[in-house]
């Protein structure tokens, strides 16, 4: 075969290589645009700024993340609607998922209390002979009850093996389905869970 005549082969093998391309790139989605706003819990009880804290690692308390079902393993806010149904809030993300949210609050809650030396990262958390962990059982809207749920099974464990758990549960009623009402509704009762554990824990 000539040259020449291997060459309209080569242009026409170059053109619908482009042509497939450009119909994949007409099928390539890269996503809703993002959400105006992102939701996140705050604790209310919060160490000073410059405030230090020391102890010895063997009266140390580790502040785990905690489980959750898959419901709740995503950035945003499951509405119950029936006992067997379930959906999401409107335009309500959280900035980070669920059971990062609240153990960052549960941890600055009980540090705030200054009865426990707190850690809740690092290789500090899993040499700590005191372990705080559990379930993040419920975070979300109960739509029949217009209600903000929390509901948090807690286990401590010490270096002994002797385990504790209890399971803490606030409602927040009268919220609307809007989703600056519902994070402000589920940081209170997200706050009054970890001041329960905190006394709990102490």
């Amino acid at each position: 075969m000539s040259r020449t005549s291997a060459m309209p082969r080569r242009f026409s093998a170059l053109l619908a290589a482009v042509a497939g391309a450009t119909l994949l790139s007409g099928c390539i989605s890269f996503g809703e645009d993002p959400p105006e706003q992102l939701l996140t819990l705050t604790p209310q009880a919060r160490i000073e700024a410059g405030a230090v804290r020391e102890g010895a690692i063997n009266a140390t308390l580790a502040v785990m993340e905690p489980s959750t079902s898959q419901r709740l393993n995503v950035n945003r806010i499951p509405v119950s609607t029936t006992d067997s149904s379930l959906a999401y809030l409107q335009d309500a993300f959280w900035v980070e998922k669920p059971a990062k949210l609240f153990r960052n609050v549960l941890a600055e809650t009980i540090r705030a209390g200054g009865k426990r030396f707190v850690v809740d990262g690092g290789d500090l958390a899993y040499a700590a002979p005191v372990q705080l962990t559990g379930e993040l059982v419920e975070m979300g809207y109960d739509a029949p009850s217009r209600s903000a749920v929390v509901v948090f099974d807690a286990v401590m464990a010490n270096a002994m093996g002797d385990l504790r758990t209890q399971r803490f549960e606030h409602r927040v009623e009268g919220v609307r389905p809007e989703a600056l009402d519902v994070g402000r509704a589920l940081n209170e009762a997200t706050n009054a869970v970890a001041a329960d554990v905190a006394a709990w824990v102490d």
